[in-house]
């Protein structure tokens, strides 16, 4: 790992939102994996009292620093000090503006782990140019939404050009998991759904850049909708709940990369599905796609959401640790080529992963701006609002590996 780069700021990354459910995980993380030698580091957030409290908790000597969301003078002073700043306070179409706001006109990276579509959009709109012409990093959906997604689809897609020379066609993901849901994570589903922004999230190209696609294109890349029995699995899938999400972000990587003149091919197309074993893996697929189909509606319905509301996590709250310890994901990936060759990928670690393999992985995408700026794809000169395929790349690839996760390509 290269040395720390010379900064006049004073830290190297700020926490933001370190006394949350999963802001406390990420100071965990940092207190077990960072020398403090190499990587200046400090926890942010509203409440001082809560953020020395995680402080002493965890047992860590680092700088506490105060500001509320909505005050954009001590947000300023906060991101003003650091070279990235790594942020898990959701909804983040809440208390993330301020944040994403003064990160570009400080010129400090920055990081989270939103899966709010929309408000990624409108990120774009406002930040692109601007980021981009400075070279900052704005990196959101670096969680678990959506980085094995993202970054397995790169892995594929380039393995199989760079092997064979030939471009993909398309990559296909299947999803298994297991672990616990914690209340940050539904009050931002809760909030995207009162916000009457969900029509938004029908569109498979939300995220790109323009022009827009074609008629054709768009309905090539819908989501799916019922269960499939998939020929290369020989088992039957289903729809996964966040592919509304994960499908855009991989989309806006290889339509920013085909900009940058390093395409993923001509007419390239990505989708997910819930991975079921046998036995009864058609009925699982069945229960499980009609049983998402029903939790949707009660996301809709603020009446009807309220009935459940009471037995749900609330915000800061969460699994237990042994949940959180005994959980687990893994995505396969296979991608066809254009002369039909395929090539398997795999992301896959012990964790559940809305906590566990999120923290995992925002915190190594954090670390990776603030060691490897001189590695990172497209050189220190690329900004904006970026993706982990277009923002990080191998050097998020490598960081995993390093980390315990089997992140890996097969021809």
């Amino acid at each position: 790992m290269p040395d720390r780069p010379s900064s006049d700021r004073s830290y190297d990354v700020v926490l933001y939102g370190a006394s949350g459910f999963v802001g406390k995980q990420t100071v965990e993380y940092f207190a077990r994996s960072v020398d403090p030698q190499q990587v200046r580091w400090a926890i942010a957030g509203r409440s001082r009292q809560k953020l020395e409290a995680v402080r002493e908790e965890v047992g860590v000597t680092v700088d506490v620093l105060i500001a509320d969301s909505q005050d954009q003078q001590a947000i300023d002073a906060i991101v003003s000090q650091t070279r990235v700043l790594l942020t898990t306070a959701g909804p983040f179409a809440l208390y993330g503006n301020a944040l994403v706001d003064a990160c570009v006109r400080f010129q400090t990276h920055y990081v989270d782990i939103t899966g709010e579509t929309p408000w990624v959009k409108r990120l774009i709109d406002r930040y692109q140019a601007q980021a981009a012409a400075a070279g900052t990093r704005i990196i959101p959906c670096c969680g678990f939404d959506s980085v094995p997604s993202d970054l397995g689809a790169y892995l594929v897609v380039r393995a199989m050009q760079q092997e064979w020379g030939v471009s993909a066609q398309q990559v296909k993901a299947y999803f298994q998991a297991a672990g616990g849901l914690n209340g940050g994570t539904l009050a931002s589903a809760f909030n995207l759904y009162d916000s009457r922004e969900t029509a938004q999230m029908n569109n498979p190209f939300l995220l790109n850049p323009s022009p827009a696609p074609s008629q054709a294109q768009i309905e090539h890349n819908q989501d799916p909708q019922a269960p499939v029995f998939d020929s290369d699995l020989n088992t039957w899938v289903a729809p996964f709940f966040m592919a509304p999400v994960n499908t855009r972000i991989v989309r806006r990587s290889s339509a920013l990369y085909a900009q940058w003149q390093q395409p993923y091919g001509a007419n390239f197309s990505y989708q997910e599905y819930l991975k079921f074993e046998e036995p009864l893996a058609w009925l699982k697929a069945t229960g499980t796609t009609a049983g998402l189909a029903l939790l949707t509606g009660i996301l809709q319905q603020p009446q009807v959401r309220s009935l459940v509301q009471p037995i749900l996590p609330s915000p800061g709250s969460g699994p237990s640790e042994q949940t959180m310890n005994e959980g687990w994901f893994s995505c396969e990936l296979i991608g066809t080529a254009e002369d039909g060759r395929k090539v398997r990928g795999r992301l896959r670690d012990q964790g559940d992963p809305g906590n566990r393999a999120t923290v995992k992985f925002l915190c190594e995408s954090a670390l990776g701006l603030a060691l490897q700026t001189d590695r990172l794809p497209g050189g220190q000169s690329r900004g904006g609002i970026l993706t982990p395929a277009t923002g990080l790349g191998d050097v998020l690839a490598e960081r995993l590996r390093r980390a315990g996760m089997t992140v890996e390509v097969t021809l």
